[in-house]
Order: C-alpha cells, then structure tokens, then sequence
C-alpha cells in the first residue's frame, strides 16, 4: 500500500494525489490514478480508525463506490444519501475532512456518522437503517416544487438495511414516480451478520452467472425492482472505479427512478476484516492496525452486561422450551448466538426490521410461547407503536432486553439509550426493571420472563458489569442498600447509577448526614414499599441514567402527590436533549451524575437551593 500525507486544509494527499479539498479535486484525478487513490485511502482508514476506533468494515468495502459517486454527481448540489451513515467515513475523506479522523468519535471530534454541522455535504445526520430513501424521496419532491430539475437526488442502503420496512414504504412510493433518485444497493450480503430472508434470495439470484435481469428484459426471471418501476442496472463489481462510474454516470442520464446493483465485500482490502466471518470487522475499538486485533488484557478478562445475558437466557431456555428470542440483524452484538447455536430453532433473526419483530413477537405470545426481543436501547424506539398496539394492548408475555441504554458514548445522540423508559413507562401494563449488576441482571430477567400477565423489558448500559453491590435487606421488591439510621436523605437509584450513589452516600455520612440508598429494581410499577420509604425521610432523590422527561423521578414524584406523600423530591438524570459523542463517564459527568456531582445537589436540596444555578424543566437537575 502506498503512504499517505497531509495536504492543504489537513486534505487527504497521497503519493500520485494533489491534496483533495472536495469533490471538484476527485474529480480531477485522471482515471489512472483512481486505484492509487483508493489503496491510499484504505491504507488512510486502516491506520486510523484502529487507533481511535470505529467502523471500519463497512467503510473498507465502500472506497471505490465512494469515489465514483463523487466523481458523477456533483455534491451538495446532487444530494448523496448514506443510509445508516456508518459507511460515510470515506465520504468525509472525499469532502475534506481527513485532518478531523485523528479525532475520530472523541469529544469536540469528528462524528462517526453524517453530520450537518460538520459539512454541507451530509444532508442529514441518519443513523438508524432503512431511512435513506424515504428521505430522498422527499428531496425529490422538494427538487421538482423549486424547479431544480436537472438536480439528482442518490440513496446508497445496503442489502441489511434494504430488508427493514421503512425502505419497501419508500421504494413504493419513488418507483411510481418519475423523479431522478437513483438507490445504489451496496449488496455484501450481510449486515452485522449475513443477510438473510426472501430478499438475500432474490439478490443472490440477481448476482449468480446467467441471471443477468435488464429492467425490460420479459425472458429471464422477474425483477422485483424492475416491477416496481425501477430501471434495474447491474450488478456491477462495487470495487471497479471504472465500471461503477459508467453505470452511475448512466443512471444520471436515465432521469428516473433508477437502481444500481452494486456487489462489494465487507472488509475489502484488510486481511483480518475479509477474514473475520462474524462481523467483518464492523465496529472496533482501539485494534491493531495488522493483525486487527485488540492489544492483550493486562487484568483479569472483564465480562460485558451483554455475555451476562446472553449466558443467563440460555440458563433460561434450558429449562423452559416455550422460550423463543427475537433480533433485529444483531444476534451476536445483544448476545442472543449462545442461544442460537445450541437452539437454531428457538431464535429468530428478522433482518433490520424492529417493527417487524415486535409483532412477531406479539403473534409468538399468541401461540403459547414467551419471546424475548433483544435489541439495542436505541432502536426500540423505532417500534413504539406495536409495543404499545400490538403487545400491551393484548396483555402478551412479550420480555423486551434493552442492551445500551443510557450514555453510550462514542456513536452519539442518536445511539444513546436515553429514551427507551420515557417511552415504555407510558405503556399500559409494562413492567421495567434495570439491574445494578450482574447479578441482579440474571434474577431480574427470570423474573421478567416468569411475568405471564402482560409485557416487561429490562434494561441495561453498554460495557462492562462492575461487581456485584449487595442488599443489606429487601423490602418487597426494593433493595436497600445503605443505611445510617438517620433518616435524612433518600437516593433512589437503579441500574449502574448505584455505584455513584453508594460513593456519594459514603461521602455524605462522613459529614454527619443521614442517607438511604435504595434500589427499586422494578422501576414500573411503583412499589408501594418506596413510596413507605420516601415518606419516612426528609428529602428525597432520585438519579438515573436515563431522560429525565418520564423518568423514574416523574413517576415517583407522581405517585407521591397521588399518595399525599409531602417528602420533597429532586431528579437527578440526562436533560432533554440531544447529547453529542464522547466517552460515557464525560457525558455522565457532563449530565451532573458523578458522586461529586450527587453530593453537591444533596448539599443545595437540603439547603433549598435549586440543584444547579440554571435549573429549568429542561435542565439537568431540578
């Protein structure tokens, strides 16, 4: 691979490359140059991305469709679409932005995915599949009511992201048009893992020797796009600069709906990625930027929240067959492939489709089984409607695992699972609980899945699981974790916020302040045993991990004034806001969920004192 250097305005330069402002500059390159360009690239993405983390397999497989895009359509002028935008980073390099990569997904750095403050070449900052072409669609509409009409508009989805349906809605909709929206289908056969469904089969058809299908061509086999009123071009090699640039340059002629069928592999061009069969290589943290692999541990091996439940539900299904699982095209990364290896037939993979799943997991109640739907925090929420119309409503034994709720970090605001209890506390009949530790993860989702009488979900962060905090007693279903005989202050906290209240208890104390520290570990519905605690002290708070709009604090709170319980009560949670990327203990430091920071809204509660000198509804802390 060649070397790489810096060029004007921190561009990317490489050996035979003037240094790369914009797209104007790609589109100099003679076309000699473009495989140079490309191995330059990768060798660009493989050195940093390694050291700062990210992802990498999907962008590897993406370079030389990057280029030609640039090199055909005019951006922004042509809006360019990446569908879930963890496949931009190539983009980025190609619209002038290289210099920000050493800074890649860190505070005040550059985002991992699209992002509108960054550049007017991202139009919009997706990051949740199968949105692309709806917005498209909607952009080409906007080109046709302005006039612009010699203005293209290209979505690039990938076969995963093509399976969720919020795609089939918009594919629907832009084929019956004559719009110019040109989809680029980068088809690598997987998404986290290999694609699966009726889909996968017909793009498997579309790609085997003979099956070539032209869009009005009545003597092969019927082409699902063609007969939905696109023009069907390719398959074209998605790592041919050359012939990607002449297929797309004719899409743009066409001046219609037109879908480009381009095959790349995931990883292309790094050893290690090609060759890692679960992933590709998708998403990494710090690696070696050789051999990908991480750098030894230098401890004992830490154990993630998602190995804990993956192992504690194949415990669970051993015992009982009418356990089922449910993923959305993520069955290693929520720890469902224990299951699925020892049980093939009890778990179910339905492509990126959570709406989908959701339901299929309401019809699985209906037919005497108890599934478990496993998905990230994030992407629940993309399912509100049938959890509320289609589980609750019929009072199914649906157990929903919430992997990454709360900060995640370094993927951003729309990855982190700050909404999942505002929504779900709403749902009539739901019951949430978010364990502390490991421990309680395990009894907490046997005790979800035990629950026949309607639908429970359990929630917990992305990482590691800490040690294991026991109770000093249980009242009912809440744990008391500390006391001091002075009933002074109340912590109410669940989930990982327990080790902070515990340190901040321990602080307190040593200052002649009397704390409880109590875990409800259901957080709906509210224990009649908390609402007795909060009663019995002077000042209640609650700290979570979560939004504060529909938190735990607004239900208890609730359930006080309902109760007549006069204790007052102050939150401690994430404000109602989108929060930027950067690591989890930043962003939790900057929400005022340190110890410190829980100690020093302790003080000004006690001394009627609004908690910070700005509070407002929308603010941290009230």
């Amino acid at each position: 691979m060649t070397e790489l250097s810096e060029g004007r305005s921190g561009a990317l330069a490489g050996a035979h490359l003037t240094p790369l402002v914009g797209p104007h500059d790609v589109r100099a390159v003679p076309a000699g140059q473009l495989a140079a360009m490309a191995r330059d690239i990768r060798t660009f993405l493989i050195e940093k991305v390694c050291g700062t983390g990210g992802h990498l397999g999907p962008n590897l497989g993406v370079v030389e469709l990057t280029i030609a895009l640039h090199r055909v359509f005019d951006s922004p002028r042509d809006a360019i679409i990446f569908d879930t935008g963890h496949q931009a980073y190539v983009h980025k390099i190609l619209t002038g932005r290289a210099a920000g990569f050493d800074h890649l997904r860190q505070a005040g750095g550059l985002s991992g995915y699209p992002s509108r403050e960054e550049s007017v070449h991202d139009w919009c900052a997706n990051s949740h599949a199968s949105a692309s072409l709806s917005y498209a669609d909607g952009l080409a509409k906007a080109n046709e009511l302005r006039g612009h009409r010699e203005r293209s508009v290209v979505a690039v989805i990938g076969d995963g992201a093509m399976t969720g349906g919020m795609a089939w809605e918009a594919l629907n909709n832009i084929g019956a048009s004559q719009r110019p929206v040109v989809v680029v289908l980068n088809d690598n056969g997987r998404s986290y893992a290999p694609t699966a469904g009726a889909l996968a089969d017909h793009l498997h058809t579309l790609k085997h020797p003979g099956a070539h299908i032209g869009a009005f061509d009545r003597t092969r086999p019927p082409n699902l796009f063609a007969q939905l009123g696109f023009v069907y071009l390719g398959p074209v090699d998605g790592h041919d600069t050359g012939a990607l640039q002449g297929i797309l340059d004719q899409a743009r002629l066409l001046r219609r709906p037109v879908l480009v069928h381009a095959v790349t592999v995931k990883g292309w061009g790094f050893g290690p990625a090609e060759k890692d069969e679960a992933d590709c290589l998708h998403a990494v943290g710090t690696v070696d930027a050789v051999t990908g692999r991480p750098a030894p541990a230098t401890g004992p091996p830490a154990v993630s929240w998602t190995n804990v439940f993956g192992q504690a539900l194949l415990e669970v299904a051993d015992e009982r067959e009418d356990v089922v699982a449910i993923t959305a095209s993520m069955l290693r990364p929520t720890g469902l492939y224990p299951m699925a290896v020892k049980y093939p037939e009890r778990v179910f993979d339905v492509g990126i489709a959570e709406q989908h799943a959701v339901t299929s997991a309401a019809g699985l109640a209906l037919g005497g089984f108890h599934p478990v739907v496993a998905l990230y925090s994030t992407f629940l929420t993309r399912a509100a409607d049938q959890v509320l119309m289609d589980v609750a409503l019929h009072r199914l034994p649906v157990t929903f695992v919430l992997d990454r709720a709360g900060i995640t970090g370094p993927d951003g605001a729309s990855h982190h699972g700050m909404w999942d209890l505002s929504l779900l506390g709403m749902v009539p009949g739901m019951r949430i609980a978010a364990p502390r530790d490991s421990g309680q993860l395990r009894s907490l989702l046997r005790e979800a899945i035990a629950h026949e009488a309607g639908p429970s979900a359990v929630r917990f962060p992305k990482g590691t699981a800490g040690p294991n905090i026991e109770a000093l007693r249980r009242t009912g279903s809440v744990d008391v974790l500390a006391e001091s005989g002075i009933l002074d202050v109340l912590l109410v906290s669940y989930g990982p916020m327990t080790q902070q209240c515990m340190e901040a208890a321990a602080q307190l104390v040593e200052q002649g302040i009397g704390v409880s520290v109590v875990d409800p570990r259901w957080v709906t519905p509210v224990a009649q045993e908390l609402l007795d605690l909060a009663a019995r002290h002077r000042l209640v708070m609650t700290v979570e991990d979560s939004s504060r709009s529909g938190g735990l604090g607004n239900a208890l709170a609730q359930h006080l004034r309902d109760h007549a319980v006069t204790t007052p009560l102050h939150s401690l949670g994430l404000p109602r806001a989108f929060l930027t990327h950067g690591t989890r203990k930043d962003l939790l430091t900057e929400a005022g969920l340190s110890a410190a920071q829980i100690i020093y809204a302790v003080l000004r509660a006690r001394a009627g004192k609004p908690l910070t000198p700005d509070s407002s509804t929308d603010g941290i802390a009230t």
